[in-house]
């Protein structure tokens, strides 16, 4: 079972990866959630029940259009084609949505995108599992998802130089 650390180095590479594809796309990107937290914060975070753990990553922003945005690092089944986001996850971003008034979207590695009201109404409960955090999980089966550039969209392709 990977360490924390190594789960974390996939999933900050995971976010960079996003924030990059969205900034192709004219999105302005900005670090949110546990990422702007100290370490401390963090570690007494993880042992509450608040709903702040499940912060999404980034907060994206085009026009007067913004998005918070849960990046979700290897959470898509190779054999089984399912996308997996935890229960509190899918909870907490349903109630954060209703707070702020903003869509949350969670974009796998294959640039799918799901919205917690997805999750909630395709996704089938899930076996619990020991790695991670061992939480519950929604499985999701990938075809469900949005492709990225049907929510971002499309790269700007710049005019050729004379």
């Amino acid at each position: 079972m990977p360490s924390f650390q190594q789960r974390k180095a996939v999933g900050d590479a995971h976010e960079a990866h996003v924030a990059h594809e969205l900034a192709e796309r004219g999105w302005d990107v900005s670090p949110w959630g546990q990422a702007v937290l100290t370490q401390a914060v963090r570690a007494a975070l993880r042992r509450t029940d608040s709903f702040l753990r499940w912060t999404p990553d980034l907060a994206a922003a085009q026009d007067r259009r913004v998005v918070l945005i849960d990046c979700k690092g290897r959470m898509t089944s190779r054999t089984s084609h399912r996308h997996a986001v935890e229960r509190s996850a899918v909870m907490a971003h349903l109630h954060l949505t209703a707070w702020t008034q903003l869509p949350v979207a969670y974009v796998f590695d294959d640039l799918g995108v799901l919205t917690p009201w997805d999750v909630l109404l395709s996704g089938r409960t899930g076996p619990l599992t020991t790695k991670g955090s061992g939480s519950a999980y929604f499985l999701v089966p990938v075809a469900r998802a949005l492709a990225f550039d049907e929510v971002f969209g499309t790269v700007a392709v710049a005019a050729p130089q004379p």
